[in-house]
């Protein structure tokens, strides 16, 4: 049913906020396994409640369910068929894999006690903001009180049978960085009568560079991208105006919070003592994505059982992919683990990335995230019931 439920999904993708579709997809199913389910939580997020045996503690697992703008290119059987949309970063495979391991909690209810609360978000992709804020206004982390939250993204970079796993930061911080830089008109032929934007935004974007490189220790992680640049009206006319779009990327907080700032102090610099100007336009994004040790210790385990101590791979260095679930985990422990989806007889490099019009996990990791996203929530449940809590491990 897991195929079945993912084929459903990927065939009708949506967007953002716009999961009407889906939401009601899953909101059935869950209704099917006798889940209490909520609906238009978060605007169009769903959440489903499943209790055990008995009273005990709470864990969140959480799937997004919104695709991209990206006209597909896999040949699947079940391709979109909504055009210019797919599920090009394999949300419809983490909603089929929570829908799986609801079905597994749902026939193991006489196994484990305490409330599993099943989260499926709308909008993962819609940064600054994202779907998971919502969804927190909303109270999915109260009523009853969220103790211990999992999440978990497919991974073109490990292959099918392998999950990576990672204390501490394994998801980049994502904020946007807009400029606006600002000169004076004047004919081509006589650029000294005016003040060129373009050559401003091009010193601009030179000096920014050495950000990273000059700014930062070494051995941080950070980067700052402009993947767009727009300016000027005609060939033989200085521009008075050049717009940058770009992100900057971090692991650490505090670097998140310290580099703004010198962005602003490098750019008007630059552009001052050019006789132009350059407005910085910033708008802070989703955080870091911090894994609770706590909480990766007791998964550490779960993950052996279930693939074996080759199929757990302890992530050396955190991703810049930014990513919402940090929201949720900077409210509860937490962790987000990467599920290998690559053929393992596929190199890497032949393996269409995230966010790429050919992008198609290998099915065969879905059981394994369904058994993993299940037992490591009725781990996290006898953790927390233990004398030691998370911080026992296991």
């Amino acid at each position: 049913m897991i195929k079945d439920d993912r084929a459903n999904i990927h065939r009708r993708p949506e967007l953002g906020m716009e999961v009407f579709e889906t939401a009601s997809f899953v909101a059935r199913r869950l209704e099917e396994l006798g889940a209490e389910v909520h609906r238009n939580v978060g605007v169009t997020g769903v959440v489903g409640m499943l209790r055990g045996y008995a009273d005990g503690p709470v864990v969140a697992l959480r799937a997004d369910m919104d695709a991209l703008p990206i006209q597909e290119d896999t040949g699947l059987p079940f391709s979109s068929e909504v055009p210019g949309v797919m599920h090009a970063c394999g949300h419809d495979v983490h909603t089929a894999v929570l829908l799986g391991a609801a079905r597994i909690l749902s026939a193991l209810r006489e196994e484990w006690r305490g409330t599993v609360k099943l989260v499926f978000q709308p909008a993962e992709e819609c940064a600054p903001s994202g779907g998971a804020l919502a969804m927190i206004e909303d109270g999915v982390l109260s009523s009853p009180q969220v103790q211990a939250m999992l999440a978990l993204h497919v991974w073109p970079d490990l292959p099918t049978g392998s999950v990576g796993l990672r204390e501490g930061p394994i998801m980049g911080a994502s904020d946007r960085v807009d400029l606006v830089v600002r000169g004076r008109s004047a004919h081509g032929s006589a650029p000294d009568q005016g003040v060129d934007a373009i050559v401003i935004a091009a010193q601009v974007i030179s000096a920014l560079q050495t950000l990273i490189s000059r700014s930062i220790s070494p051995s941080e992680l950070a980067v700052l991208t402009f993947g767009a640049i727009n300016g000027g009206n005609r060939y033989n006319v200085l521009a008075d105006q050049v717009r940058l779009e770009g992100t900057l990327r971090t692991v650490n907080p505090d670097l998140q919070e310290k580099l703004p700032h010198k962005i602003r102090a490098i750019s008007s610099g630059v552009a001052s003592a050019m006789g132009g100007s350059c407005e910085v336009l910033y708008s802070r994004g989703y955080p870091p994505t911090i894994n609770d040790p706590g909480v990766v210790r007791v998964l550490r385990g779960t993950v052996v059982d279930l693939l074996g101590s080759e199929g757990l791979v302890l992530v050396d260095s955190p991703s810049l992919g930014g990513e919402d679930f940090s929201f949720f985990a900077s409210q509860v422990p937490s962790s987000f683990l990467w599920l290998g989806c690559r053929p393992k007889d596929v190199a890497p490099e032949d393996f269409p990335p995230l966010h790429n019009p050919g992008f198609a996990p290998e099915e065969d990791c879905m059981p394994i995230g369904a058994a993993l996203m299940a037992q490591g929530a009725m781990d996290l449940l006898e953790a927390l019931e233990s004398e030691g809590g998370l911080t026992s491990g296991r």
